[in-house]
């Protein structure tokens, strides 16, 4: 039976497999669209070796709150076409429950227990999914919060998870207060809630980086100090939480803001999908090329 573009579309979009991949699945099946599916599920072991050297730098976050706890984590794959699909977004939801519920202590636990949804190990969810879907999968990183139930969690995913923000608000419950601060941390980036945190010798680099700008400026050293002092006000803004300007009210610092309420930011986690993964600049005609050679 001749395999047409139509039917490797199709089973594309059932899938979300490769496009050689599910051109092989419908040769192999003499076109029969689920004995197809059914092929490129079987192959799983074999399809996540074969990905997994392979770079995932697209994805997703997700977070996800069982009571007192919750969890933000960046599942990945290939493809941004990928994270579209229905079954890698039930993988991640079934991942981030599963986090949830049974707080593993790492990211090796988390892959080896089983995923009560599935009653699979969270390794062989996933390459099951690798099997259908054709692209690398991998479940990169997880961060645990937990409160009382005196505190709230904000939580925000930006861009249908692109970025993911998670933090604890502690007095009160208001949950819409603790989104509003999570919403800033999504857009502002800081790396430390507040100045308190910063290590010390971060502190101290920062100083003689500004003392030696200052002094190449043809500034008097008498004024340097209080120039340094200035200045790190202004490092402090750029990295830590309360000393920023709130999105919502640039007028008025995160501090502020959260102190009106009665309330103090315990802690926060901000995921951007792929940050720190090297991507490889591939154009499609180029991807195209590339599988055929396979």
């Amino acid at each position: 039976m001749a395999i047409t573009a139509k039917m490797v579309k199709e089973l594309r979009e059932k899938t979300g497999a490769g496009m050689m991949d599910c051109k092989k699945a419908l040769t192999e099946t003499n076109g029969n669209m689920e004995e197809a599916v059914d092929f490129l599920r079987k192959s799983g072991a074999a399809q996540a070796a074969k990905k997994a050297g392979r770079i995932a730098a697209e994805g997703t976050a997700f977070i996800e709150v069982n009571g007192n706890d919750a969890v933000l984590l960046e599942v990945n794959c290939e493809t941004d076409f990928v994270t579209k699909n229905d079954k890698f977004q039930k993988l991640v939801a079934d991942l981030a429950s599963h986090i949830a519920k049974n707080k593993p202590a790492n990211l090796e636990a988390a892959l080896q227990e089983t995923v009560e949804a599935v009653g699979q190990t969270a390794e062989e969810y996933i390459n099951s999914i690798v099997a259908t879907i054709g692209e690398k999968i991998t479940l990169r990183r997880f961060a645990l919060l937990t409160k009382t139930d005196n505190d709230a969690f904000g939580s925000y995913l930006h861009m249908g998870g692109r970025i993911g923000a998670l933090t604890v608000v502690e007095g009160t419950t208001d949950e819409e207060v603790a989104k509003d601060v999570a919403m800033h941390i999504a857009a502002a980036n800081p790396s430390y809630v507040s100045r308190e945190d910063v290590k010390e010798d971060e502190v101290n680099r920062e100083r003689e980086i500004l003392k030696e700008q200052a002094l190449n400026e043809g500034k008097p050293e008498h004024i340097v100090e209080k120039m340094i002092e200035g200045r790190l006000g202004k490092f402090f803004e750029q990295i830590c939480l309360l000393d920023q300007q709130f999105v919502k009210d640039p007028d008025v610092k995160v501090k502020k803001f959260v102190s009106d309420k009665g309330a103090t930011v315990k802690e926060f986690v901000r995921y951007e999908v792929g940050e720190g993964i090297e991507k490889k600049e591939e154009d499609f005609a180029e991807e195209v090329m590339s599988q055929m050679k396979k």
